[in-house]
């Protein structure tokens, strides 16, 4: 017959095992989740037309990162929907890219995270402004960026403050009194 004290002692070896089978259980369960999630996409895994733009990278393609290969799976996927005119524009983008400084680069992914961190209405809100902005003739938008640019430091932060309140460009910088 068990003691009360020898009852307890076997209660905690029990809860003490099956702690440490379940601890042993999620390990090896998040063991394979992030070998799951760390994996990289097998080059015969890819379409044939993924396989066609990416040809330059078959060579090398077992060695790379696997958030590369995934990273460039994707990337190839949408450049197989694109249309002509759409790719015209992406090669004119890269083009673009290439020809910044790192500095530059540094500066706009900055920007990009800066605005990626925004809560969506704020995203939706600059998008739409852009797309008004992008709607001008070239002639205005230059305007507008001269403007812009001869601003003090404070007036661009008025500016910018008028903007976000859904001010339109005009009411929140009229143009100068004519001479």
């Amino acid at each position: 017959m068990r003691t009360a004290t020898s009852k307890g002692l076997h209660n905690a070896r029990f809860l003490a095992r099956a702690l440490a089978c379940g601890m042993l259980a999620l390990f090896a369960a998040g063991v394979g989740w992030a070998q799951g999630s760390q994996s990289g996409v097998r080059w015969d895994e890819l379409s044939a037309s993924q396989q066609e733009i990416l040809s330059r990278f078959e060579s090398h393609w077992d060695r790379m990162p696997p958030e590369r290969q995934r990273a460039l799976a994707r990337g190839a996927e949408r450049w197989a929907s694109m249309s002509d005119e759409e790719r015209a524009e992406a090669r004119r983008r890269m083009e673009r890219w290439r020809s910044l400084d790192p500095e530059q680069r540094r500066e706009l992914r900055r920007k990009f995270h800066e605005f990626k961190s925004l809560p969506p209405e704020e995203q939706a809100r600059i998008r739409e402004q852009f797309e008004r902005f992008q709607q001008l003739p070239p002639e205005k938008r230059r305007e507008l960026r001269e403007r812009f640019r001869q601003l003090s430091p404070e007036e661009r932060a008025k500016l910018r403050e008028k903007l976000k309140s859904g001010e339109h460009p005009a009411d929140a910088h009229p143009a100068p009194a004519p001479l």
